[in-house]
C-alpha cells in the first residue's frame, strides 16, 4: 500500500502479469495489428507487397522485422489522413507535431483508442505516486500537442483532481498551486525550475507548498536539472517517455523503485533495439534506436517506428513489482548527434559533464559556427551564485576547469562562455539548448 493508503498499481493484473502471458498477448495483438494495416492502409499494403508479406507470415513475434520500417518521412508524405485506417467519420480527435521542420506529423485517434491512452497515462502516473486524491496542476498546453490532453485525461482516469491552468501565466500557477492546494505539478522541467525560480523571487516557501510530485515531459530532464528541482522545490521529479507518432505521452514511465528506467506498456507496445546504422536487430541490454510497434491502434496504426531515441532495454525483475521491460531514461538521438571538426557530439555529453562541476547550473547553451572556415563550439555556462565573482582571476580559473572538463569528456575543445545567474533565457516550452550557425548566410 502507498502513503496515500491504495495499491501502487492501477492495473495489476496485466503490470504484474508474467512474461510468457505478456509475449502470448503481443504476439495475438501484433497478428491484429498488421492485419489490420493491410487491409486499412495502402502504404502499408503496398510496402508489404513489395517485400512479398502477408499478415499470415506473421507467426512469431521476432516476425516483425520481416515488416517495412516507418519514419516520420512517411508520416509526412502521407499527410495529412495517408496512414489513417478508419473514415474520418469515425475518428474523434487529432493531434499533431509543432511542425517546425515543414509540414506536422497528423495522427488520429478513435473512442477506442483514447480509452487505451488514458488507460496508459493513469498506469504511468500511478507509478509515481499519484493517487486519486491528488491534485493535479496542468502547465502543458491545450492545442494539438499530445502532452496536455493525454495527461489530463489520463489523471482524471485516475480520479485525480485537475487544474486545468494552460500553459503559460507564471503568476497565476503560482497562485494556484498555493490557493488550491495543488499535489503534482505536470510541466516541461524546464519550466518547473522557471516556476521555481520565479516563487523564490516572490518570497514562496517551496519547503511548505503543497507540491509533492512533479511529471516532466516534453524534452529530456537532465540528472542535474532534476536534482535542482527536487532540492528547491521539495518535490518527486519523474519523467515519461512518448511520441506524438505511437500514442503520446504514455508509452513509458518511471516506477519509484527504478528511477533512471522507465517501465514500457509491453501489452500496447512492441519494442525492438535496432542498429541505426543498418537496421540490424540488438539483443537485450545493448544500446541502440528504440523501434516501437503499437499494437492496439485503430485510427492510425503505425508499425515499425523509428523513433531515433537511443537507448536500452532490460527484461530483468523490478524491485516495484511490475514485470514489463525497461527503457533506459532517452539521453540522446540520432537525429540531435552534432559532428564538430569530424568528432560526434551529443548534448546529453554536455549535460554528464556539467553535472560533476561544481558551481554550474543545468542551464546552458551550444553556438556552433564556421566564420574562420573551421567549424568552432562555443559553450556558454549559467553560474550558481555563490560561483559568481567580480574577481577576473578566480573566474578564468573556473572557465579553464570547464574547458578541461569538457575537453575531456568531448574530445573537442570548446569556447567557453561563463554567463552570470539568470543570464541564459529561460523556456516556458521546450529549451532549445543548440543554435547552429554553420553554413548560414
Amino acid at each position: 500500500m502507498s502513503a496515500h493508503g491504495s495499491p501502487p498499481f492501477f492495473q495489476p493484473a496485466i503490470e504484474t502479469a508474467p512474461r510468457e502471458q505478456i509475449h502470448a498477448l503481443q504476439l495475438e495483438r501484433l497478428q491484429k495489428q498488421v492485419t489490420w494495416a493491410y487491409r486499412r492502409v495502402a502504404w502499408y499494403r503496398e510496402q508489404m507487397q513489395a517485400k512479398n508479406i502477408v499478415p499470415e507470415d506473421i507467426r512469431a513475434l521476432d516476425d516483425v522485422r520481416l515488416l517495412p520500417f516507418t519514419d516520420k518521412q512517411t508520416l509526412r508524405d502521407t499527410y495529412p489522413y495517408g496512414l489513417f485506417a478508419l473514415p474520418l467519420e469515425e475518428v474523434v480527435r487529432l493531434h499533431a507535431s509543432s511542425g517546425t521542420t515543414g509540414k506536422p506529423i497528423v495522427v488520429g485517434y478513435s473512442q477506442q483508442d483514447l480509452e487505451v491512452w488514458s488507460d496508459c497515462i493513469a498506469r504511468l502516473v500511478r507509478m509515481t505516486g499519484v493517487t486519486r486524491a491528488d491534485r493535479v496542476q496542468m502547465a502543458f498546453g491545450y492545442g494539438m500537442f499530445t502532452g496536455g490532453f493525454g495527461l489530463h485525461y489520463g489523471c482524471e482516469k485516475l480520479g485525480c483532481l485537475i487544474v486545468p491552468a494552460g500553459s503559460g501565466n507564471t503568476e497565476r500557477h503560482l497562485m494556484m498551486i498555493q490557493d488550491f492546494g495543488a499535489t503534482v505539478l505536470i510541466s516541461t522541467p524546464s519550466y518547473a525550475l522557471y516556476l521555481c525560480e520565479t516563487g523564490e523571487k516572490e518570497g514562496v516557501d517551496w519547503a511548505k507548498s503543497t507540491l509533492r510530485i512533479g511529471l516532466f515531459g516534453g524534452e529530456p530532464c537532465t540528472p542535474g536539472m532534476k536534482r535542482e528541482i527536487e532540492r528547491r522545490m521539495h518535490i518527486t521529479c519523474t519523467d515519461n517517455y512518448g511520441l506524438t507518432e505511437v500514442m503520446g505521452p504514455g508509452v513509458a514511465g518511471e516506477c519509484l523503485a527504478a528511477r533512471e528506467e522507465q517501465h514500457i506498456a509491453e501489452d500496447h507496445f512492441l519494442w525492438e533495439i535496432i542498429d541505426p546504422e543498418t537496421g540490424a536487430a540488438l539483443p537485450e541490454g545493448a544500446e541502440g534506436e528504440l523501434v516501437l510497434t503499437p499494437l492496439s491502434k485503430e485510427a492510425f496504426p503505425v508499425l515499425r517506428y523509428r523513433t531515433h531515441d537511443l537507448t536500452r532495454v532490460t527484461t530483468q525483475p523490478c524491485a516495484c513489482g511490475r514485470t514489463h521491460a525497461r527503457m533506459a531514461k532517452v539521453r540522446a538521438r540520432t537525429d540531435d548527434m552534432l559532428i564538430v571538426r569530424g568528432t560526434n557530439i551529443f548534448p546529453s555529453q554536455v549535460e554528464d559533464a556539467l553535472s560533476g562541476i561544481e558551481g554550474a547550473t543545468p542551464h546552458y547553451r551550444i553556438v556552433l559556427d564556421n566564420e574562420t572556415g573551421l567549424d568552432r563550439m562555443t559553450l556558454e555556462v549559467e553560474l550558481k551564485p555563490e560561483a559568481f565573482s567580480d574577481a577576473f582571476e578566480r573566474l578564468d580559473h573556473f572557465r579553464a576547469q570547464v574547458a578541461a572538463r569538457l575537453r575531456q569528456s568531448l574530445l573537442v575543445s570548446p569556447v567557453v562562455k561563463l554567463i552570470e545567474p539568470g543570464g541564459i533565457a529561460r523556456s516556458l516550452g521546450k529549451s532549445k539548448r543548440v543554435e547552429d550557425r554553420r553554413n548560414k548566410a
